[in-house]
């Protein structure tokens, strides 16, 4: 009940004196807004309800609302929920090897192999790494870490689903991981570049904050017209 309360908060059209801005399903609190590339703005929000550390995206392009995704405090991808078409896809018990933040922290290197499920029942297996690469970016005046990574989505006949590799940030104190540019192979062995990177952080207060119409590269997104880019398993898949 309680996720079907949260996709129908996605979907609600904001109230007239709000218009363009979101509200957070009732419990949770937005923290911050961030504009990005690739034609896509993202609410970040924490909900009482959840684990200490645990955080939520809401991904808009300029339709609207399209993917939601839930992670822990170690970055461990929990559920997400894909809008369009709906499809809630969700983390398998006893991961083989969770994804961990903290020992991408203290070693340089993370890797991680899990289990996903879908609601109609389908199942797939992930397996990739991140590494940090010692490099430090500073987008819109936040100083970030960024990551090399790579991972593959495989269903249970040995098929690939998906593939993606390139490169990432994260924030420590966050405990957040941002896309960067990257590739992407969406199971048919040719990569594809992307790039949604952060352009703007936006806080509590500040102009911009929770609007959900994107504003950077969405000329050029128009007129290709490809699907809305995922960030990999950390945030969503």
């Amino acid at each position: 009940m309680r996720k079907l309360l949260i996709l129908a908060c996605l979907l609600a059209p904001a109230a007239p004196a709000l218009a363009g801005a979101w509200t957070a399903p009732e419990g949770c609190e937005v923290f911050m807004t961030v504009q990005s590339k690739a034609c896509r703005v993202s609410q970040y929000y924490r909900c009482l309800a959840d684990p200490h550390g645990d955080q939520w995206r809401a991904d808009f392009d300029q339709e609207g609302p399209y993917f939601l995704s839930h992670v822990d405090i170690e970055g461990q991808w929990i559920e997400s929920f894909d809008l369009n078409p709906p499809n809630r896809q969700s983390l398998d018990p006893n991961p083989t090897d969770p994804a961990s933040f903290s020992d991408l922290l203290a070693s340089g290197k993370d890797s991680f192999a899990f289990g996903l499920t879908n609601e109609d029942g389908t199942s797939s297996g992930v397996s990739g790494f991140d590494r940090l690469t010692g490099k430090t970016i500073v987008i819109d005046g936040i100083s970030l870490s960024q990551t090399e990574f790579e991972y593959a989505e495989i269903d249970p006949m040995g098929n690939v689903l998906r593939r993606s590799r390139g490169n990432e940030y994260i924030h420590p104190e966050w405990r957040l991981f941002f896309a960067g540019p990257s590739e992407w192979d969406p199971g048919d062995g040719n990569f594809l570049p992307m790039d949604g990177s952060p352009v703007e952080f936006i806080f509590p207060g500040e102009p911009g904050f929770l609007k959900t119409q994107p504003i950077y590269d969405c000329d050029a997104i128009m007129s290709r017209a490809p699907a809305p880019q995922k960030e990999h398993s950390h945030d969503n898949l």
